[in-house]
């Protein structure tokens, strides 16, 4: 007989090689004690810092902002592109809240808005499905979600296995569910039909499988259609579900809008189209919190010219 596999656990971690992450951690769970308006400022100022030292990054999210918003002069732009670096800051200095913090400060500073949109989805009895997108609070909105509703995330794996195993700890720790991209579909299928509430993020570039190109600020973008075949198999309902930052400190919000009425139409490209346009509005909200310095626009229709 096979002998079970046994799980990791921190102490795998013990070498040299991971000491110095070890002790980034530290200071992260050290951070993780200061009220969230002072993690804020130094978000601020630390994403002041990046934006003048991570040249490649500024070049993906200004090219990416002069392409969405052609009707912003520079100025504006380059301030829009500034105030997306501090907001990532911010995200990641309260990355310790989200990893350690307990569940009564979570519990405070996080507000569920439009939260009746989802129960009166879920009271149909079907599957549902939240679609939402790279906003910089995802990470703490999918985190304290998981407290009230069964959710899943799919994830890529981190090449560091010590981040690795506290980003899984940090996931699961409400009760949230985590499936990594190589496992594929099949167990997020599997997870839906027993109730749960599957993240379904589909705004990043990965290249033409299963993608294919609709409008996104008015650019042919290459775009998982997978959202109409999934809602299409599992005659689920789809409910667009959003992250947002509130300024100065103040908490954040997780965001609930109705959900998609005649959808999926049984046209893939046109229902991933009105996918992409509820994104963009989604966008269009809250600007600076978008995951600009991804390359959104990497994959091209044949012919253009590279977009970066």
């Amino acid at each position: 007989m096979a002998e079970a596999v046994r799980e990791t656990a921190w102490h795998d971690f013990l070498t040299p090689r991971y000491w110095p992450t070890w002790f980034g951690l530290l200071l992260l769970r050290l951070l993780g004690f200061l009220p969230l308006p002072v993690l804020t400022a130094i978000g601020a100022l630390l994403g002041e810092l990046l934006y003048l030292s991570m040249p490649q990054r500024r070049h993906i999210t200004a090219t990416n902002l002069r392409a969405c918003f052609p009707e912003l002069s520079r100025a504006a732009r380059r301030r829009l592109a500034r105030a997306h670096f501090r907001a990532m800051a911010g995200a990641t200095m309260a990355v310790p809240l989200v990893w350690w913090g307990s569940a009564t400060r979570l519990e405070r500073l996080v507000h569920r808005r439009g939260e009746e949109h989802l129960k009166q989805a879920l009271a149909q009895g079907r599957p549902v499905l939240l679609l939402s997108a790279h906003f910089v609070g995802i990470e703490m909105g999918g985190v304290t979600l998981s407290r009230h509703y069964p959710v899943l995330d799919m994830y890529k794996r981190p090449k560091n296995g010590l981040i690795h195993y506290f980003l899984r700890r940090c996931r699961v720790r409400f009760g949230g569910h985590l499936v990594e991209r190589r496992e594929g579909i099949k167990p997020v299928i599997r997870a839906i039909k027993q109730g749960v509430l599957f993240l379904y993020l589909t705004d990043q570039d990965q290249g033409m499988e299963g993608a294919v190109f609709a409008p996104f600020f008015g650019i042919a973008t290459a775009t998982i259609s997978g959202l109409s075949r999934l809602a299409a198999s599992l005659d689920a309902r789809v409910v667009p579900c959003f992250m947002r930052v509130l300024p100065w400190g103040r908490g954040y919000e997780v965001i609930f809008q109705p959900a998609l009425e005649n959808f999926p139409t049984g046209d893939v490209q046109a229902d991933t189209t009105r996918m992409n346009k509820i994104l963009e509005d989604a966008v269009r909200q809250m600007p600076e919190q978008y995951f600009w310095s991804h390359r959104r626009f990497k994959t091209r229709p044949a012919g253009e010219e590279p977009f970066y």
